[in-house]
C-alpha cells in the first residue's frame, strides 16, 4: 500500500531513536473522523516514522477500513493502527479477526472507546508517544470479539434506544463534531420523548439456559465501561471484560416518562448501580444470547456506536482470543 505522499515536517515532532529492526505500520485514517485533520495526520504519521516503518491510507467511505485492513494482514504489516473514531476501529478490527496481526488504535472520534479499554490515552499527543514506546515493549495479546449476525463488535451493541440514538447523532456529523456528548443526551431525550414513550419497539431476548426476558431496549457488553459521557466511564452491566470469553447486558422493560432520571442518575453515578434499577433485568456470563423483535417490527442495531439498521432476529455469539491486539 503507498504511504501517504507528503509530510509535514514540525519542530515539535517526537525525536526517539529509532530500533535497529523496525516493525512495519499501516495507519488506516478516517479524514472524516471528530478530530482528525490533514495536519494532525501527517504530524502524527511523522512520529511514528521515528520507530516504524509507517505507510498510511486514508479512508473513503463505509466499510473501507474492512478491506484494508484485511489486505495489510495479507501483505504481513506487523500493527494496523484506526486512527478515527469506534466506527473506524470496529472496521478494522473486523479486518483482522483471526488474522494474528495486531490492531491498535490513536483516538480521533468523539468517544473513543476501544483505544481507553487498551490503555491508550485519549489525547493524541500522549497516545503517539504511547504507541512510540510500544516499539520497545511489542506484546500482543489475544482478546475476545462478539459476533452479531455478520457483524462482530469489540466492545458494545445496543438494540432500540441506544441504537435510535445512534442513528440520529451519525445523520448529523456537524452536530456532533460541536457539541459531542451534549448532542447525544439530547438526540436521546428526544428520541425517548418522541418515539418510546408512546410506541416502543417490543424485544425478547433468549439466553442459553432458556432464560427470557421482554423489553423495549437490550445493551450487550465485552468491555466495561459501555461508553464515556465526556469522561465519565458509563457502567451499565456488570462482570464484562475483553477476555473472559463472555458476554453481559442489561434490558430496559419499558420505557415509561417516570424511569429516565433514574436511568439517567445511575448511568453517570459512580456508586449506584444501573443493573439495580426496578425497570431493568440484567445478564451476565453467557457465551450467546438471541434477540427477536416480539411485533414483527425491525430493531435499531448498533454496534461499537455504529449504527448498522434494522434487524427483527439479533444471533450474538462470543468469539473467543479472534482478535489480537497491541495497546
Amino acid at each position: 500500500m503507498p504511504p501517504i505522499d507528503t509530510l509535514e515536517r514540525s519542530p515539535d515532532a517526537f525525536t526517539l531513536d529509532a530500533p535497529t529492526d523496525r516493525k512495519r505500520m499501516l495507519v488506516i485514517v478516517n479524514p472524516y473522523a471528530t478530530t482528525v485533520s490533514d495536519r494532525l495526520k501527517n504530524l502524527v504519521v511523522y512520529a511514528l516514522q521515528g520507530r516504524y516503518e509507517v505507510d498510511a491510507i486514508d479512508t473513503k467511505g463505509k466499510n473501507d477500513a474492512t478491506a484494508i485492513a484485511r489486505e495489510a494482514a495479507l501483505e504481513g504489516y506487523d500493527v494496523v493502527v484506526a486512527f478515527g473514531g469506534d466506527g473506524t476501529v470496529n472496521e478494522a478490527a473486523n479486518g483482522l479477526l483471526g488474522s494474528g496481526t495486531p490492531l491498535s488504535c490513536l483516538p480521533g472520534g468523539a468517544t473513543n472507546v476501544y483505544a481507553r479499554l487498551l490503555g491508550i490515552p485519549n489525547d493524541i499527543i500522549d497516545a503517539t508517544e504511547h504507541l512510540l514506546r510500544l516499539a520497545d515493549d511489542f506484546t500482543p495479546r489475544k482478546v475476545d470479539v462478539v459476533q452479531v449476525n455478520d457483524r462482530a463488535f469489540t466492545f458494545c451493541a445496543g438494540l432500540g434506544l441506544d441504537a435510535s440514538v445512534t442513528q440520529r447523532v451519525d445523520s448529523h456529523p456537524r452536530l456532533k463534531r460541536r457539541f459531542g456528548a451534549y448532542y447525544f443526551m439530547y438526540a436521546g431525550l428526544s428520541i425517548f420523548t418522541r418515539r418510546y414513550i408512546a410506541r416502543p419497539p417490543r424485544m425478547q431476548l433468549t439466553l442459553p439456559d432458556g432464560r427470557e426476558l421482554a423489553g423495549v431496549t437490550t445493551l450487550v457488553q465485552n468491555a466495561d465501561p459501555y461508553s464515556y459521557f465526556k469522561q465519565i466511564p458509563l457502567h451499565m452491566a456488570e462482570g464484562a471484560a475483553l477476555d473472559s470469553a463472555t458476554v453481559s447486558g442489561i434490558v430496559l422493560k419499558r420505557s415509561t416518562p417516570t424511569i429516565m432520571p433514574g436511568i439517567i442518575y445511575r448511568m453517570l453515578s459512580p456508586n449506584a448501580r444501573l443493573a439495580k434499577h426496578r425497570a431493568v433485568d440484567d445478564f451476565a456470563g453467557v457465551d450467546g444470547l438471541v434477540v427477536t423483535s416480539s411485533d414483527g417490527r425491525g430493531i435499531a442495531l448498533q454496534v461499537d456506536g455504529d449504527y448498522i439498521g434494522d434487524v427483527t432476529e439479533a444471533r450474538f455469539t462470543v468469539l473467543p482470543g479472534a482478535l489480537t491486539v497491541i495497546g
